[in-house]
């Protein structure tokens, strides 16, 4: 496509492709959707401080899918720098990479090393960045010639049957356990089957095409194969796990590292309790010194905790993991097998979906070492953990102790505050104070245990109670735990204005300086972008509490909004749906819905009616916002600009998520609501009613 200088109008011009417009718009948007996630998934894997900033990458994505949309009627060449971008974040990545990373500030605090390895943060995270940008550039280059083709709603209808698509097969390769030598054959082929021209056009054409196509490609598959294939390297839904056996004073051990950051040993029971007698501390300070028979154990991990309370006398233990990867490893190579007996039941799950699933009760419950060292996807700063170390967890908890059951919890929490902190919520939870044993210099490690009443815990030396600096305990609203401050960190403030400005330039400068001017009729679709993306992350967020934080809940609400949003073009494209102000009254009225039943309220229903009820909630001021979307992408003069301004209205609702930091997940339904009402004053009919 060209544009005519004199009437800034978009002009269709030839792309060399044997497919028919259909197939490479669903295509292209399949290629976009799977190389973001992929991108997520591989960078986050190698550089560890994307475990603790995903949405980084997502930001980075999001701005270039934008650009390329609008550059996309300017283009006089398929967008061969996108692969080529690609080989070469891939080549850096391998040749530098991150594997152990720690917060230094005093506000956002993590369970690692302090041993840093490869390019400062300050260097790889912008080269990472704008890598996202230009290689997601390339294939939403594409989608934006399509548009061009097609009426606007079956364009957009295709765009996200192809989004559709590039989620389902990112989930499968998840399921499949398939490492990223499978990710990268996916997105070399499909850029070659986009990008390549026919056989029977020139020779020499198609010859260049496919150097400049698959020439990166290729260096990246040579490398992602070498990953892939290294015997000690593994791939989860989660993390790059990998494997080290080997033998320590006669004992063997298994240490497990995922995404380059030490996780965990699998040691025998013996050897455990010897050399970090710790371990067994729960035990003695639970049940007034009488040996727990029933327990739960969330963050089974690879079986040693499971195999301590086994050696320490239960007679059943129900063990649950997130990570099915991690929970096959220690089934296969724990030197004590504690998997293999017949006394220990394995679920793959949430710890906190699984409390609220379960009636069974419990003589102990302990939350072992639980540090997921990464964030949910498409949420900025969820963390896989999060919602364990809520008030609300501790009280659903206790609600699974049986007479003279006990909860504990024990990690290298290193800050004193934050042992304060989580003893103050088993306090609040519980009402009474709990036993905190803290050892080693430093506060290195700490076991806090409560039972169920003060008479069923034996405790050491009486815990101080919280200072006056303890932060408040975290709740299901505001699930921050290792937030010390209740302010938004000054590393993500001045991350987010960077990414603000980067997005700023970059827009006009790929735009030829008339990105703005082009966009500027559309500050209603750029709100509406805004306001789509605080909803899809309050739906993320919702629903791990409801559901879990696993990778299938994630995957599935991703693929939902996807679905409620084609079912808001399908309705917009069928029927004759109520005017734009009508839509938008629906949608406030979705917003209060949400606002008037909180997710703390649904937990209580069972399962069934809670997933219904949560679907309705979630996903009607999704729908309405989405008709709105429909009925007024339908009526622009410029496709490609104004899907380009509603796709960098979502990288500023992306740079807003952050704000749950301070006002809580629920409190983003505010910030939404402001969005919507702004573009609602913005459309252009209803602004001409208002003036007149």
């Amino acid at each position: 496509m060209a544009v005519d200088s004199a009437t800034d109008r978009v002009v269709p011009t030839s792309w060399p492709s044997p497919f028919g417009v259909r197939t490479r718009l669903i295509a292209a948007s399949a290629l976009m959707l799977f190389t973001e996630l992929a991108l997520i998934r591989w960078t986050g894997s190698n550089v560890v401080h994307l475990s603790y900033f995903s949405n980084f990458v997502l930001l980075g994505s999001f701005l270039g899918i934008g650009i390329g949309v609008l550059r996309s009627g300017r283009a006089k060449r398929l967008p061969y720098y996108s692969p080529i971008m690609l080989g070469l974040l891939v080549l850096v990545i391998a040749w530098k990479p991150v594997t152990v990373d720690r917060g230094s500030s005093s506000s956002v605090i993590y369970f690692t090393s302090l041993n840093t390895t490869g390019p400062p943060v300050w260097v790889i995270l912008p080269i990472i960045f704008v890598a996202a940008a230009v290689v997601l550039a390339g294939p939403a280059e594409l989608v934006g010639r399509c548009f061009a083709e097609l009426p606007r709603l079956t364009a957009y209808r295709f765009d996200l049957v192809g989004s559709l698509i590039g989620i389902a097969s990112f989930t499968a390769l998840s399921f499949l356990g398939a490492p990223p030598i499978w990710w990268g054959l996916v997105v070399t082929a499909v850029f070659g089957l986009l990008m390549i021209p026919a056989v029977g056009r020139r020779a020499v054409a198609v010859g260049l095409s496919a150097a400049m196509v698959l020439s990166p490609l290729i260096v990246m598959l040579g490398i992602l194969f070498h990953e892939s294939t290294r015997p000690e390297n593994s791939w989860s839904p989660y993390y790059k796990v990998q494997t080290q056996q080997y033998t320590w004073e006669g004992v063997p051990l298994l240490t497990i590292k995922v995404n380059g950051v030490p996780h965990q040993q699998a040691i025998p029971a013996d050897a455990r309790l010897k050399w970090e007698p710790q371990y067994g501390l729960p035990y003695e300070r639970a049940n007034a010194g009488k040996q727990p028979k029933n327990v739960l154990i969330i963050g089974a991990g690879s079986g040693s905790d499971v195999a301590i309370a086994l050696k320490k006398g239960a007679t059943h233990v129900d063990a649950v993991e997130i990570d099915p990867r991690i929970r096959d490893i220690g089934k296969a190579l724990h030197p004590d097998h504690p998997y293999q007996d017949p006394r220990v039941t394995s679920h793959i799950d949430d710890g906190r979906a699984y409390l609220s699933r379960t009636d069974k009760k419990y003589d102990l419950i302990l939350l072992a070492l639980p540090d997921s060292l990464t964030l949910v996807n498409g949420a900025s700063s969820l963390r896989l953990e999060s919602y364990l170390f809520t008030k609300q967890a501790f009280e659903s908890a206790k609600e699974h102790l049986n007479p003279g059951g006990a909860f504990a919890m024990y990690n290298y929490y290193r800050e004193g505050w934050l042992i304060d902190r989580l003893a103050s919520t088993a306090q609040s939870a519980f009402g009474h104070k709990p036993c905190v044993d803290k050892i080693g210099d430093g506060l290195q490690q700490a076991v806090v245990t409560v039972g169920l009443t003060e008479q069923d815990q034996t405790c050491g030396a009486a815990w101080a109670g919280a200072s006056a600096n303890t932060p408040p305990p975290a709740t299901d609203n505001r699930p921050f735990l290792y937030l010390f401050t209740d302010r938004i960190p000054s590393l993500y403030l001045i991350t987010i204005g960077l990414i603000l400005a980067a997005g700023l330039v970059a827009v006009g400068v790929a735009g030829g300086g008339s990105s703005y001017r082009r966009m500027r009729p559309y500050a209603d679709l750029f709100l509406l972008g805004a306001g789509f993306m605080l909803l899809e992350t309050k739906s993320i967020t919702g629903f791990a509490l409801l559901f879990g934080t696993t990778w299938v809940v994630n995957a599935i609400v991703f693929a939902g909004v996807l679905v409620a949003v084609l079912a808001a073009v399908e309705v917009t494209r069928r029927f004759k749906t109520p005017p734009i102000k009508v839509m938008f009254a629906v949608l406030f009225g979705g917003l209060a819905l949400s606002w008037v039943f909180p997710d703390s309220w649904l937990l209580g229903m069972p399962v069934g009616l809670r997933a219904l009820v949560a679907v309705l909630i979630a996903f009607l001021p999704i729908f309405a916002a989405n008709v709105i979307f429909a009925k007024r992408f339908t009526d622009t003069a410029d496709g490609t600009a104004s899907f380009g301004a509603n796709l960098l209205g979502a990288m500023l609702g992306g740079c807003l998520e952050y704000a749950a930091l301070v006002i809580g997940f629920h409190g983003l339904l505010i910030i939404a609501a402001v969005l919507y009402a702004g573009a609602f004053l913005l459309t252009p009919k209803i602004r001409q009613a208002v003036r007149q």
